[in-house]
């Protein structure tokens, strides 16, 4: 799994072989889903609409949504809905918001736990900030200043009046030059006229008093996101993908080996073959007891999800015959009859079933004897007359150390690894599920601590 690349065929058969435990991660993430629903309750959203008639700058109209959340209107807000004070506006601050839309529109929004209050609060900040924009607009803290303008207005009024009197007063066009002067006073009265125009135009009380509220806020028909429902669901999902991605990066970071010569180097000897041992139901699960054991196999993490299915299996023929050759490899590193101590590992019961098959067709002149060794704290057989030791072991289930303690307990009870044997697990074929092999009938062995629950 190391060195593969990651396939749909990968993710599926995680899902297929861990789906119960996949299923209660699930159920986990939509429970932190929902305490974090319960933590942080649904708020809805709700805006109000305020139209600043006239022409406007972008710029102008930033400012406009600025003095909108300004401390100054958020305050007045606040004092109206029953919350004065500075903890009332600093916490309104926080849940109401302006922005400048298309149109000379500015768009307050109110955030609140309930639909009444979240329209409330976008209607009540749309008040106040018109009513603060019209006195900016209309008040003035110089009244020399503010008193100008009509001054001028006034001043221009007499001019104009003024003119109308020498224009009556000059000959009504007796003479060329009476006729001169009544056009230029006539042109004079009109460019007064519009410079008092584009003075009221340009009177910021004039532009401003004209803000209005387009209508109330409406009120939210559903929650602003995220909703409990959107929690609860976002916490399945996620704790399901990291389940996934922890298996992957579990497979990935794994230490064992799953090819025959790396399993016969970490042993320190010679492969001498694979054989194939037919599919069962039970063969790839631990048959330890204890509570973890039993918490392990409801959940189904007691089956090897980073195993490939089996494929198929030949026929009984092409079987003994790689049973056949590992014995002939076997007779000819030790020749003549002699003993042969067969170790297995606890809980392989592939490797289990492969070494009393293969004891089977090893025949009187090697006389083998199958041990199964635990793996966490290896126990050999002291030698008595013995030969040597072959390990009898499927892939992909043990670490590097482990299996170099397996090969240090039999070199501590006087062993020699004569020999590594790696059994694989083949689908029998439907015609042939009821003929039991020739070596069906194996040596009881304890099978010990579990060996297929993870990847890593």
């Amino acid at each position: 799994m190391s060195d593969d690349t990651i396939r749909l065929a990968t993710i599926g058969r995680i899902v297929r072989r861990r789906r119960r435990l996949l299923a209660l991660l699930a159920v986990a993430g939509a429970l932190v889903g929902f305490a974090a629903s319960v933590l942080f309750p649904p708020r809805y959203t709700t805006s109000a609409s305020v139209l600043l008639p006239g022409a406007w700058e972008e710029r102008e109209l930033l400012t406009q949504a600025e003095i909108a959340t300004s401390s100054v209107v958020i305050d007045r807000a606040a004092a109206a809905l029953g919350r004065p004070g500075a903890e009332g506006g600093g916490e309104l601050r926080d849940r109401v918001s302006a922005e400048a839309a298309d149109g000379n529109i500015i768009r307050i929004s109110g955030t609140a736990d309930t639909p009444e209050r979240a329209q409330r609060l976008a209607d009540e900040v749309a008040r106040q900030f018109v009513a603060f924009a019209a006195r900016i607009a209309g008040d003035s803290t110089d009244p020399e200043a503010a008193a100008r303008p009509e001054a001028l207005r006034e001043m221009v009024t007499r001019t104009s009046r003024r003119i109308t009197e020498l224009a009556d007063a000059a000959d009504p066009g007796r003479t060329v030059e009476s006729v001169q002067t009544r056009t230029e006073l006539a042109k004079l009265r009109t460019a007064l006229q519009e410079a008092v125009n584009k003075l009221d135009q340009a009177d910021p009380a004039a532009g401003q008093a004209g803000m209005v509220v387009m209508g109330p806020a409406a009120r939210p028909a559903g929650a602003a996101p995220p909703t409990r429902a959107q929690l609860i669901g976002g916490g399945a999902l996620l704790f399901f993908l990291l389940a996934v991605v922890g298996h992957l990066t579990a497979a990935r970071m794994s230490r064992r080996p799953r090819t025959g010569p790396e399993i016969a180097a970490a042993l320190g000897s010679a492969l001498l073959g694979t054989v194939d041992v037919p599919g069962e139901r039970r063969t790839h699960r631990p048959e330890g007891r204890g509570p973890r054991t039993t918490v392990r196999r409801l959940l189904g993490a007691d089956v090897r999800w980073d195993v490939p299915a089996p494929p198929a299996s030949g026929d009984e023929a092409g079987r003994r015959t790689r049973y056949r050759r590992v014995c002939a490899r076997l007779r000819d590193r030790l020749p003549g009859p002699r003993r042969l101590l067969v170790v297995v590992p606890d809980g392989d019961e592939t490797a289990r079933r492969a070494a009393g098959r293969l004891a089977a067709e090893a025949g009187s002149d090697l006389l083998p004897r199958v041990v199964g060794v635990p793996v966490a704290r290896p126990m050999v057989p002291d030698r008595d007359d013995e030969s040597g030791a072959l390990v009898v072991l499927s892939a992909g289930n043990w670490t590097t150390g482990e299996l170099t303690g397996l090969a240090e307990a039999c070199a501590d009870a006087g062993h020699e690894v004569v020999g590594v044997v790696v059994a694989g697990t083949v689908r029998d074929r439907p015609t042939r599920a009821a003929a039991r092999p020739r070596g069906a009938a194996t040596p009881a062995l304890a099978v010990g601590a579990d060996a297929t629950g993870g990847p890593g």
